[in-house]
C-alpha cells in the first residue's frame, strides 16, 4: 500500500503502538538503550551496582563532592564496568551461562569491565605523587593509560556505534604519525608514552571538563527527568500542551510542537522525546489528515528542540558554564530566544500546512480539561519551579539538582499515600525510588563513556594545535571565496555586502557544514566538546564572541539529528508513523529551518542572545522583527502557501525575502521587506476574495 493511500485511512485503522512496541523502535534508533537481557543473578547485582551509583551523586550534590580527580575516576570506573554488563559486543539480547560466559556474560566482558574499572579508579590511587609522574610516566602508567583508551574505544562503540570512536582513532593516529601529514598540518609527531601521558595523567584529557561536567552537573539533572518523568510531569506537559493549541487547525501538530517545548525542558534526548510524546501525537495527526511522514517530521522537529530548551539544554548549559567562565542564568537567558524561534518555525510551518490541506483542530471531547489537568497535576510541577527558582537563585546546579530530586522523592511519596495509604504509600516510593535511580544512572553510560573519549579528541587537539590550523585554513578558503563573490556584486548600484561580512558568512556556513557532519551519529554532548576544540577557533579568529561561537557550534550539532542520511530522531518517528524514513527526514530538516537560520542571525546580530556585549535593545528589536518575518516567509515559501496557495514566482520572491529580511545589514532588510510585501497584499485579497 502507499503511503498516499495510507493517508486515507479512517481513524479506525490509526491505532496506538504498544509499550513494547515503542521501545523496540527507541532502541532501533537510539544505541544507547540496547541492553542486553541479563540472567537473574547479574540483573540484581548490574541493579544494585546503577543504584547506589545513583545514590553517590545524590549524596555528593547535597554534601560535597569529592577532589575532581577522585570523583571523575570513580564514576568513570564504575560507569565503564556496568556498560561490560549492559551492552553486549556484537547485539546479541541474551547468551546463556556456561564455563565461557560466567553468569550470562562472556569472559571477554568480565575482564573488560574491570579492566576498565581498575584503569579508571588507578589514577585517583596514585593522585598523591601525580604532578611526580607526568612528563615522566613509569611503565605500569603506560599500561593502565592504554588500557583505559582501549577500554573507552570498545565501550563507546558497543553503546553509541562506531562514529566516535572511529574520530578518537584518527585523532590520536595524527598525533603519532604527524610528521608524514601534508602541509599545514604537519608536526613533529609524539611518541606512545607521550600520548598516554598527556591523555592520562593530565586534566587535558580523559580526566578533563568534559568528563569533569558529566559527573559534577549531567548526572543529576539525567537522574532529575527520570524522577520528574516518573512523577508524572511529562504526562502533564503533554495535557496541557493539549487544552491550550489542540483545538486550533491541525490540533494535533500543534500540541506535538508545545508539548515537546515543555518536555524539553526536563529531557536532553531528541529520540527519547519523540517517542514519548509522538507515541501519542503521531496517530493524532495522522488521524485528522496530515502525511504520515509530515506527522513523523513534525515531532522529531519539535522534539530535537528540547536539547536547545532551558533549563536543561540536553545538558549543553552545564558544559557551558566550564568553557566560558560565565554564570548559568547568564546561559540560559542567551538560550531563550533562540529556543523561541525553533519552536515559531515549526509552528508556523504546521499552521500554514494545515490551512493548505484544510484540516480541523480536535473537538472538545478529545481534549482535555486544562483547568481539571492542573487542578489534579500542580504537584508534579513543584520539583521543576524548585528548581528554576535555585538556578537563578545563583547557587550551583548541582545544588539545585540536589533539592529539585528531594522534591520529587517528596512527591511521589504524597501521591503513593493517596493512592494506596501510608504503608503501601511508602512501599510504592521506596519501588518508584529504586527503579528511577536505575534509570537515570542507565541513561548517564553512554553519554559518560562518550565524554571521557571525547576527552581523548581534546587531548590531541591541545597537544598538537591542530584546531587553529583547521580554523587558519577555513578563514583562508573563506576570504578567497568573500573576495570574489564581491567582486560579482560590484554591478549592484548599493553596496549590499563588504568583504568582512562575506568573509564571516562564508566560514559559518562551512562551520555548520562541519558540526552537522561530525553530529552524524554522535550525541550532542560530545559534538559540542569536540566543536568548541575544533570549530569555535575558527571563529573566534574573525571576532566573533565566544558566548555567540558557542552557541553556534551547539545549534548545528544539534541540527544532525533532524539530517539525513543519520537523522536518528525523523527515523523514530517514521517508526512510529509507518512512513518513509528518508522522506520523514528531509521534511524535518525543512521544518527546523529556524534552528538553521537563528545561528547566521545572532552570529552577526548577537544581541539576540541578550546578554552578549553592547547589547541595545533597538539592536534586538531589530534582529527579532527579521528574524520572525524571514521565518515566517521561508515558511510560507516551502509550504506553498501563506493565505492561499503561492504563484510560483512569490515563492522565490519569499526565498529571497527572507534571506534578506535575517542579514546582518539595514539595506538587505528594507530590500527583504519590499519584497515580502506585495506578495503578502496579493494573498490578502485572495483570502477576502474566498470569504466573501
Amino acid at each position: 500500500m502507499s503511503e498516499d493511500n495510507r493517508n486515507r485511512e479512517t481513524a479506525e485503522d490509526v491505532r496506538h503502538l504498544t509499550a513494547d512496541e515503542l521501545q523496540q523502535i527507541e532502541e532501533t534508533y537510539d544505541p544507547e538503550l540496547r541492553f542486553r537481557v541479563l540472567a537473574w543473578p547479574m540483573t540484581i547485582v548490574t541493579a544494585t551496582i546503577l543504584f547506589l551509583l545513583s545514590c553517590y551523586h545524590y549524596y555528593t550534590a547535597g554534601f560535597g563532592i569529592p577532589q575532581a580527580t577522585v570523583h571523575r575516576g570513580l564514576h568513570l570506573g564504575v560507569t565503564l564496568l556496568v556498560v561490560f554488563l549492559s551492552f553486549s559486543a556484537f547485539g546479541r539480547k541474551e547468551i546463556k551461562p556456561g564455563a565461557f560466559a560466567p553468569f550470562g556474560l562472556p569472559l571477554y566482558d568480565w575482564v573488560l569491565g574491570i579492566a576498565g574499572l581498575i584503569a579508571a579508579l588507578y589514577v585517583p590511587w596514585i593522585y598523591s605523587e601525580l604532578a611526580f609522574r607526568v612528563g615522566n610516566p613509569l611503565t605500569i602508567d603506560v599500561v593502565m593509560g592504554t588500557t583505559l583508551i582501549v577500554v573507552l574505544l570498545e565501550a563507546v562503540r558497543r553503546s553509541m556505534g562506531w562514529p566516535l570512536p572511529v574520530i578518537a582513532i584518527l585523532f590520536m593516529a595524527y598525533a603519532y604519525f604527524g610528521q608524514y601529514m601534508p602541509g599545514l598540518f604537519v608536526h613533529p609527531g609524539s611518541s606512545w608514552t607521550n600520548i598516554v601521558n598527556h591523555l592520562y595523567l593530565t586534566s587535558q584529557g580523559i580526566y578533563g571538563t568534559a568528563l569533569g561536567v558529566i559527573a559534577t552537573y549531567v548526572f543529576h539533572f539525567v537522574l532529575f527527568g527520570v524522577m520528574a518523568t516518573r512523577i508524572g510531569l511529562g504526562q502533564l506537559f503533554i495535557d496541557v500542551a493539549s487544552a491550550l493549541a489542540g483545538r486550533y487547525a491541525g490540533g494535533p501538530a500543534k500540541v506535538s510542537v508545545v508539548s515537546s517545548a515543555l518536555l524539553g525542558s526536563i529531557s536532553g534526548s531528541s529520540i527519547a522525546n519523540t517517542v514519548t510524546t509522538g507515541a501519542l501525537t503521531i496517530p493524532a495527526m495522522i488521524r485528522i489528515g496530515y502525511p504520515r511522514h509530515f506527522a513523523a517530521a513534525v515531532e522529531a522537529a519539535a522534539s530535537t528542540g528540547g536539547q536547545i530548551t532551558p533549563p536543561v539544554m540536553g545538558a549543553v548549559a552545564f558544559l557551558m558554564i566550564e568553557y566560558l567562565g560565565l554564570p548559568l542564568t547568564t546561559i540560559l537567558t542567551a538560550a531563550l530566544v533562540p529556543a523561541f524561534m525553533h519552536f515559531f518555525g515549526v509552528l508556523v510551518q504546521v499552521h500554514l500546512e494545515a490551512r493548505r490541506l484544510g484540516l480541523r483542530g480536535l473537538s472538545a471531547e478529545e481534549l482535555p480539561n486544562a483547568w481539571k489537568v492542573l487542578k489534579e497535576g500542580w504537584l508534579s510541577v513543584a520539583p521543576l519551579l524548585i528548581l528554576i527558582a535555585i538556578l537563578l537563585s545563583g547557587r550551583t546546579p548541582f545544588a539545585a539538582a540536589f533539592w529539585s530530586i528531594t522534591a520529587c522523592i517528596v512527591v511521589l511519596v504524597i501521591q503513593q499515600v493517596r493512592e494506596g495509604g501510608l504503608l503501601a504509600g511508602l512501599k510504592g516510593t521506596a519501588h518508584g525510588v529504586w527503579e528511577g535511580f536505575i534509570l537515570g544512572a542507565k541513561q548517564s553510560l553512554s553519554v559518560t563513556a562518550a565524554a571521557a573519549l571525547v576527552g581523548v579528541v581534546i587531548g590531541v587537539v591541545t597537544l598538537t594545535g591542530v584546531g587553529f590550523k583547521i580554523a587558519y585554513m577555513v578563514t583562508t578558503v573563506a576570504q578567497d571565496w568573500a573576495g570574489s563573490v564581491h567582486g560579482l556584486l560590484a554591478f549592484l548600484p548599493f553596496k549590499l555586502m563588504g568583504v568582512p561580512t562575506l568573509t564571516l558568512l562564508f566560514t559559518l556556513m562551512l562551520t555548520a557544514i562541519v558540526c552537522i557532519l561530525m553530529g552524524c551519529g554522535i550525541p550532542t554532548t560530545a559534538n559540542y566538546i569536540i566543536m568548541v576544540a575544533v570549530a569555535a577557533p575558527i571563529l573566534g579568529l574573525l571576532g566573533v564572541q565566544p558566548l555567540v561561537a558557542h552557541f553556534f557550534v551547539f545549534y548545528y550539532g544539534v541540527l544532525a539529528d533532524v539530517t539525513p542520511p543519520v537523522a536518528m530522531a525523523a527515523y523514530a518517528g517514521a517508526g512510529i508513523a509507518d512512513a518513509n524514513a528518508f522522506k520523514a527526514g528531509n521534511t524535518a530538516f525543512r521544518l527546523s529551518m529556524g534552528k538553521a537560520l537563528v545561528p547566521f542571525v545572532f552570529a552577526f546580530q548577537p544581541a539576540l542572545l541578550l546578554v552578549t556585549d553592547n547589547f541595545t535593545w533597538t539592536a534586538f528589536a531589530l534582529a527579532f522583527g527579521g528574524t520572525v518575518l524571514g521565518i515566517w516567509a521561508l515558511a510560507a515559501a516551502v509550504s506553498n502557501w501563506l493565505f492561499a496557495p503561492l504563484r510560483w514566482y512569490e515563492r522565490i520572491a519569499l526565498v529571497l525575502s527572507a534571506i534578506l529580511l535575517v542579514a546582518p545589514d539595514l539595506t538587505a532588510t528594507i530590500i527583504g521587506l519590499l519584497l515580502m510585501v506585495p506578495v503578502a497584499a496579493r494573498q490578502l485579497l485572495l483570502k477576502d476574495d474566498a470569504a466573501a
